[in-house]
């Protein structure tokens, strides 16, 4: 167990706001307990787990609470002293000690890493440092690699030796370097190791030394051996099948990209210092909040382990994160002196909207509702609408999705759970989560392609794809089986019951429903094959959120 200096405080029940300067103040009045409480009033259960929040203004925390079952074992209640995992939320730490270290002027953020990890491959073009700080590396990400593989986060003991064998494996990059923007922990684990390679220390050593230590941060530190005994440490938890809770808990040894042990008081004491630069000075701020920039010149809003935006009107930097059953949520609104920290237990648990609604609480005033529209946005013939409706094709991946027409609006994921894209004219549709579609000018006799931007993808460009509906014969090109280096697995394709069926070293599958010609779906992952000269299928590609265009060849 790693030495720590704990602060002695009484025992707080569950809900109990912990005592502090000017509690439940704000610049719009006394915040009632109730209203707060009325927010977690989902997690307030003696028989599940819950979650803990703190609000600090101009950098003195002014109210922590906390709701519902620390462990569920022993019936302990989850406390504002209570150790949790925030996830990604832990992204800023990294990027705070990668920026430390270039301000020590021990490494350049323009490096190439390959200076660093002579055994990644040369991909022709050089990943910098700050690529991997901003998700513009094209690096797959390794934790996406290993569940191909058969091995999902969770469910393998994995290190940090895992992910840079994963990495250094792969042959090809999502994108070139720069081109485009792809969430990514493997930028993150990669920056641990960094720091370890070139200091000496551990990352928890030098996080300790740097951060965690000058910030008084006691009850912090990096989960890199998570059989180490952790005081006052909450169990994860998630809802089963039988409606049951059961543990489900990060056991794994890597970092970095999430992994920080620590309480919603002690994230309070870090986001301060990105207004403050005690630590770094002025120059570590400028360096936290810098997004990253793409070849083309658009700034993408990811900055540090930062997001940087609006929030109802209101300047915001925050960043969520989840790992195992954990979830966090991390936000500041420099202009207000207003930060939030909170933590949950409960993978059902929505970090973020937890946390913006005792935002607004806080922020009053500041908050600006947008006016009231009607459901569809503008008034938009739905048969016009509906001329958009079908499958489309991410030009970038290869991944398929699906628009289906409701009323005035489409729906991006199609039927009733579908992401509502509202109309804001008659070829431009869009939804309060970020996302936008715009078709361009109108394809004679067909659907025209479109633009789409996300929070994680800009001017993607999505082309419409025709019905597949293969015959028997068709199914049988595919049948075989497909291998690939990069993830370390064989698949096998079978046709049964009429449909074509990926199986697993197991003989475990599903059967993969077909989406455009050679193409087939399957959980969110596109498998696309590949036909040589004869015209016999050869290969085999696999794209996902974080992993493009992965290869697989048949065996012969």
């Amino acid at each position: 167990m790693k030495t720590r200096l704990w602060t002695l405080i009484l025992p707080l029940s569950a809900g109990l706001a912990c005592a502090g300067p000017n509690p439940g103040g704000s610049a719009g009045g006394t915040i009632e307990l109730a209203a707060l409480d009325a927010v977690f009033s989902d997690f307030n259960d003696p028989n599940g787990p819950g979650c803990a929040f703190a609000v600090s203004r101009d950098g003195q925390q002014v109210m922590a609470r906390a709701y519902g079952m620390a462990n569920l074992e022993w019936d302990i209640p989850n406390t504002p002293e209570t150790v949790f995992e925030p996830g990604s939320v832990s992204k800023q730490f990294t990027a705070a000690a990668t920026i430390l270290l270039a301000l020590d002027g021990r490494i350049d953020l323009d490096d190439d890493i390959r200076e660093y990890f002579p055994e990644m491959p040369d991909y022709g073009e050089p990943i910098t440092v700050r690529m991997l700080i901003h998700h513009t590396s094209g690096l797959r990400d390794w934790g996406s690699v290993a569940g191909i593989e058969g091995w999902p986060r969770t469910t393998r003991i994995h290190t940090h030796s895992h992910a840079l064998d994963i990495a250094s494996r792969q042959r090809a990059l999502n994108y070139a370097p720069g081109r485009y923007y792809s969430y990514t922990n493997t930028g993150y684990n990669l920056q641990a190791m960094l720091v370890e390679r070139v200091t000496g220390q551990t990352f928890d050593e030098f996080s300790q030394a740097r951060i965690f230590g000058p910030l008084g941060m006691t009850k912090t530190e990096w989960r890199d051996d998570f059989t180490e005994i952790v005081e006052e440490r909450s169990v994860g938890y998630r809802r089963g099948e039988d409606g049951q809770w059961h543990m489900l808990m990060p056991f794994e040894n890597v970092h970095g990209n999430g992994g920080l042990l620590t309480t919603v008081g002690d994230l309070l004491k870090f986001t301060r210092n990105l207004d403050t630069g005690d630590v770094g000075g002025p120059e570590f701020i400028r360096l936290m909040h810098d997004e990253g920039t793409l070849d083309s010149g658009r700034r993408i809003g990811y900055a540090g382990g930062l997001r940087v935006g609006e929030y109802k009107g209101v300047r915001e930097v925050r960043h969520s994160g989840s790992t195992a059953a954990y979830r966090g949520f991390l936000t500041r609104y420099p202009d207000h002196g207003v930060a939030v920290s909170l933590m949950c237990n409960a993978r059902e648990a929505d970090s973020g909207g937890l946390a913006r609604q005792v935002a607004e609480l806080y922020l009053a005033d500041a908050i600006t509702e947008a006016s009231p529209a009607d459901p569809a946005g503008v008034d938009v013939d739905p048969a016009r609408v509906a001329a958009f409706a079908g499958g489309y094709r991410d030009t970038r991946t290869g991944q398929y999705l699906e628009l289906t027409a409701d009323g005035s609006s489409l729906r991006l994921g199609g039927g009733i759970q579908g992401l509502q894209l509202m109309a804001a004219s008659e070829t431009e549709f869009t939804s309060p989560a970020g996302v936008s579609i715009a078709f361009e000018p109108g394809a004679e006799g067909g659907r025209p392609a479109a633009i789409m931007n996300t929070s994680g993808a800009v001017d993607v460009r999505i082309e419409p794809v025709g019905e597949f509906s293969p015959t028997a014969a068709d199914l049988a090109d595919y049948v075989g089986a497909y291998r690939s280096d990069e993830a370390e697995v064989t698949y096998w394709l079978e046709v049964e019951d009429g449909s074509l069926v990926l199986k697993d070293r197991y003989g475990d599958g599903e059967a993969l429903d077909p989406v455009y010609p050679d193409a087939f779906t399957q959980g969110g992952t596109t498998y696309i094959f590949h036909r040589g000269d004869g015209g016999r299928v050869t290969e085999a590609s696999l794209s996902q959120g974080r992993v493009w265009d992965l290869r697989f060849d048949r065996v012969p």
